[in-house]
């Protein structure tokens, strides 16, 4: 269906490409994954036709329709959300709007005379417009939504008043509505709680076109794909299976690689060294003419490439007292809705909590609550003695100083820490080079995100409460999190929608549900194993 010969790429300096080669098939479900910078947007776009290549062909087959989802949704305003929904359901989407306008041409008085032709197009429209499935339509698009989290409120809404985040599931639901031959999906689950996530695994186990995407979650990808193309270093490689295939097979393949280099190494030591000993001597002169012949032809093996891989010792967190943070009988209510009535809640030290439940439950309210940033309408929020909170929320991007560097913002919170130390802090949450020299205000999102997570742990408190934390992390820095809070010994509450950091590190799970609270002991694994579920109201 889609095919990449040859292909050269360069976007100024920056060699993307080298003669890289890859195909998707029919049917088939792709995985894109590369280090960051390495071409993995560059390559969506050469696909669509919004970026050519400088050398090479990219062939997508004749009729071929690509529904192409990617983080920069665009301006979205002044109609309900469903309708912006429909509006990218492919040909359909154009006969409804004809089918409107000759409903309307039907009931205005002035065109009686148009009459008979109208009433023949409206026939015609009508007809093209079922064979279509358009009147299934608008169910559809609302199932997709539902699936995706939204309300029926937040349906008929104007899709203006929604906030970045649910503009991209709004990006995400015309695609999926849509149903192309090729979805090319550019980090989907990105801003989707645990339920959406679940949903779009389904949806797209179910879908039969072919799909091509990125994502930071290596659960989801596991789920979804049978096969990788890996972008590194210019060249385009193909590995059959899922992720966690892929990474053994890669590390299988660097081993090889790294075993073949070391014997060649030594062989062509072996070599030299005859060489330098004999080569005064006229005895061995055809001999050592003839060792400089064969090593001029050997092809010299290559070190693998090693992906830079940072970590970093956090140091410990002081210790705190037993009882780390006490509800008693605490009400919550936003306007007519109560999200907690008489909630009793004790976390202690050395606990690590992940907090699951459907959108609207009160995840992040219980978070903004224990860290004083929300008040109780009734009932207590103790914090115990000697404890010592930090709190990731995504607001708390909006408090990082605009004119200050990411350098000067780390010297602004630990001015007695040495510039090396507060490098490699940097560089393990993806600010390498001339990163650090980047203006707070020019960062994106997600680098923000990084930036308030590098402070926080550099000097850690010892009770951490984050709020969806691996939020536009990559899979590499995701992997450093999880290994420095592994180690980790003070207490944790969080929420996340990432399976991999949920299993790996919470010990405890407080489920919210309509029903009332659950409280499981034992962790993430735990409780599915236990409930059958993986989120609350979602059977495995």
């Amino acid at each position: 269906m889609i095919r990449l010969d040859n292909v050269s790429k360069q976007n100024g300096r920056q060699i993307l490409f080298v003669e890289a080669s890859a195909a998707l098939q029919k049917g088939e479900k792709i995985g894109l994954v590369g280090p960051n910078g390495a071409g993995k947007t560059t390559l969506f776009r050469l696909i669509t036709g919004q970026d050519a290549a400088d050398e090479g062909q990219v062939l997508v087959d004749r009729g071929v329709t690509i529904g192409f989802f990617s983080q920069d949704v665009g301006e979205m305003a002044g109609r309900p959300v469903v309708a912006e929904v429909l509006d990218g359901a492919g040909p359909v989407s154009a006969v409804a709007a004809e089918l409107a306008a000759l409903e309307t041409a039907l009931a205005d008085p002035e065109r009686a005379d148009d009459m008979d032709s109208l009433i023949e197009r409206f026939g015609e429209v009508q007809s093209r417009f079922e064979e279509l499935g358009g009147y299934a339509l608008d169910g559809r698009a609302r199932e997709v939504l539902a699936g995706l989290g939204f309300s029926q409120e937040m349906m008929d809404g104007d899709v203006g008043a929604l906030s970045g985040g649910w503009k991209m599931r709004v990006a995400l639901a015309r695609i999926l509505l849509m149903r192309p031959d090729v979805m090319l999906l550019d980090e989907p689950s990105n801003h989707l709680d645990l339920e959406s996530l679940i949903w779009l695994e389904q949806f797209l186990a179910g879908y039969e076109g072919a799909l091509l995407m990125t994502s930071h979650d290596r659960e989801f990808m596991n789920r979804v794909v049978r096969k990788i193309i890996e972008i590194d270093g210019g060249a385009l490689t193909t590995y059959s299976g899922d992720y966690a295939f892929y990474e053994q097979q890669r590390a299988l393949n660097e081993k090889q690689q790294q075993a073949q280099f070391e014997r060649q190494q030594a062989m062509l030591a072996k070599e030299i060294s005859f060489i330098e000993r004999f080569k005064a001597r006229a005895s061995h002169a055809a001999q050592v003419q003839s060792r400089v012949k064969k090593l001029d032809k050997i092809e010299r093996v290559e070190p693998p490439k090693r992906r830079q891989t940072v970590s970093f010792d956090f140091p410990p967190a002081p210790r705190s007292g037993e009882d780390v943070v006490n509800l008693r009988q605490v009400h919550k209510r936003y306007g007519t809705r109560t999200i907690y009535a008489g909630l009793d809640f004790m976390v202690r030290r050395r606990e690590r909590w992940c907090v699951l439940g459907v959108n609207g439950a009160g995840k992040s309210t219980l978070l903004k609550l224990i860290a004083g940033v929300a008040q109780p309408d009734e009932g207590t929020v103790s914090v115990g003695g000697s404890v010592q909170m930090g709190y990731f929320a995504q607001h708390a991007m909006e408090l990082l100083d605009g004119d200050l560097t990411v350098l000067q913002a780390l010297e602004s919170d630990f001015p007695l820490a040495g510039q090396g130390s507060l490098r490699t802090l940097a560089g393990c949450f993806g600010f390498s080079g001339d990163d650090v020299e980047k203006r707070c205000r020019v960062l994106s999102g997600g680098e923000k995100a990084r930036l308030v997570m590098a402070k926080m742990l550099y000097d850690p408190p010892n009770f951490l409460v984050l709020d969806e934390p691996t939020n536009h992390l990559d899979m590499a820095t995701k992997e450093m999190l999880v290994a420095a809070l592994a180690q980790y010994e003070g207490t944790m509450l969080f929420v996340s929608h990432d399976r991999h950091f949920l299993a790996a590190l919470s010990n405890r799970v407080l489920e919210l549900t309509p029903d009332g609270v659950h409280r499981y002991d034992g962790g993430y694994t735990e409780y599915v194993a236990r409930t059958g579920q993986e989120a609350p109201g979602l059977h495995a």
